[in-house]
């Protein structure tokens, strides 16, 4: 379309450059949004299973204890985990575009079978499954983030991607639950798991195939040669980094996995109240995080301190989030719901500027590949041991109320964590090239 609106136009003509650009940032932003979309689904498929969690028919079929319902929610995060760096490796090696459809299409299939099972074997093997293939949503989507958007950008455009992250979970547990309670929770993974896969069509027609050149790849291989892997691992910054993410991803796992049994179970609400203040909760850290990340951005540009700027709503975020101690102390369903959804909503500060921070702005641009996949773990791992460190605690104590404790603990940790470790002169350096010496 651009070339032929571009013909009658005479050379150097702005007019004529215009349709070019404004095409490609249609694309760009039209891409970013596939990939905003693709979130949302992965992580509908990933909540789906703790609203079913939260139901007697679910639980009697395959008679789950609640050191069992831990377990189950931790599953998924154990191969998230291990297949976090090969599909960064395939990513950078293959490109987003076919290794992001395959991947969709298994994890989406994998969750349609879950209505399936009949043993809880099964159920457990459909979830490694889902979690190895959505291993691939974040590698891919920050290489082409990073390969599209100027650094100064990446807060709003991480806020975009987060949108979806985000309004899974907010979409996904009323979702499922308004479908197990019109139909039943085999039905309801059958459909959440088949609807998705219409995503592909718009994917495979307006995505662009990026699979990296032979050069591309050598120019790749050679710059990530220039920091050792020993160099990243002596870093106190990467380090940092990878405590901040287990720090906040902990509270938004708990959320994601016990949420709906803590609404259900300890505060009283019917299935469909639980969808409803999941929604709330998960709805106001998406717009947050993404009015958080546009903001900062422009501070930026304005001449602010990029790490500053970053860290003062990173460290907010936190401090916002420890109201959750309120509401897991509150005598009244108001209050403790009141303070669910603040404390959730006030992480979304942290969410797109503690990403640009920990994977953009202070990381050297030759080890972002390599520094997120150890982040991407990290992340993972705060998916595996939430579920079951809350199943164990809830199980120990009886009350939710000192799995949320800890939560608070953890929001402290990453906001000191932040303020004392995230320094840049911490940060791995790259060698300066010795210049050859000429005989004389």
């Amino acid at each position: 379309m651009a070339v032929v609106e571009s013909e009658g136009a005479e050379p150097g003509q702005n007019a004529a450059a215009t349709p070019k650009l404004t095409k490609a940032a249609m694309v760009r932003w039209g891409t970013l949004t596939l990939l905003a979309l693709a979130a949302l689904i992965a992580f509908v498929d990933r909540i789906n299973i703790s609203s079913a969690l939260a139901v007697e028919p679910f639980k009697q079929h395959f008679a789950l204890s609640n050191l069992d319902r831990g377990w189950v929610n931790s599953a998924f995060f154990w191969s998230y985990a291990l297949c976090q760096i090969p599909m960064g490796w395939i990513v950078d090696r293959y490109g987003v575009k076919r290794p992001y459809a395959i991947c969709f299409t298994v994890w989406c299939v994998a969750s349609a079978a879950i209505g399936l099972m009949q043993a809880l074997w099964g159920l457990v093997a459909m979830r490694l499954i889902i979690g190895a293939a959505e291993a691939i949503v974040v590698p891919a989507t920050y290489r082409w983030i990073r390969n599209n958007f100027h650094p100064n950008e990446s807060g709003t455009a991480v806020g975009f991607y987060s949108l979806g992250s985000k309004f899974g979970p907010a979409i996904g547990a009323p979702l499922a639950a308004w479908l197990i309670d019109n139909s039943s929770w085999q039905w309801m993974f059958v459909i959440t798991g088949v609807a998705g896969l219409t995503w592909l069509v718009p994917w495979l027609w307006l995505a662009k195939n990026d699979l990296p050149s032979s050069e591309e790849l050598a120019a790749k291989k050679k710059s990530a040669s220039v920091i050792s892997f020993g160099s990243i691992l002596a870093s106190p910054l990467v380090w940092g980094t990878l405590v901040v993410n287990f720090c906040y991803n902990y509270f938004t796992f708990f959320c994601m996995t016990w949420m709906p049994s803590y609404l259900v179970e300890q505060r009283g609400l019917s299935l469909s109240q639980m969808g409803l203040y999941t929604f709330y909760s998960f709805t106001g850290i998406a717009i947050v995080a993404l009015v958080a990340g546009w903001t900062a951005d422009k501070l930026i540009k304005r001449g602010g301190d990029p790490i500053v700027v970053r860290k003062v709503f990173v460290v907010s975020g936190f401090a916002i989030a420890c109201t959750v101690l309120l509401g897991a102390r509150a005598e009244t369903v108001e209050t403790a719901l009141f303070w669910n959804v603040v404390s959730l909503s006030g992480l979304g500060l942290t969410t797109a500027n503690n990403l640009a921070l920990c994977s953009l702005t202070l990381i050297p641009a030759p080890i972002v590949g390599q520094v997120k996949g150890f982040q991407n773990v990290a992340t993972a791992l705060a998916g595996i041991v939430a579920p079951l460190m809350t199943g164990w605690l809830l199980h120990a104590s009886g009350s939710y109320v000192a799995p949320m404790t800890l939560i608070f603990g953890f929001l402290v940790l990453g906001a000191a964590t932040v303020l004392l470790v995230l320094r840049p002169e911490w940060a791995p350096k790259i060698p300066q090239a010795t210049p050859t010496s000429t005989p004389s």
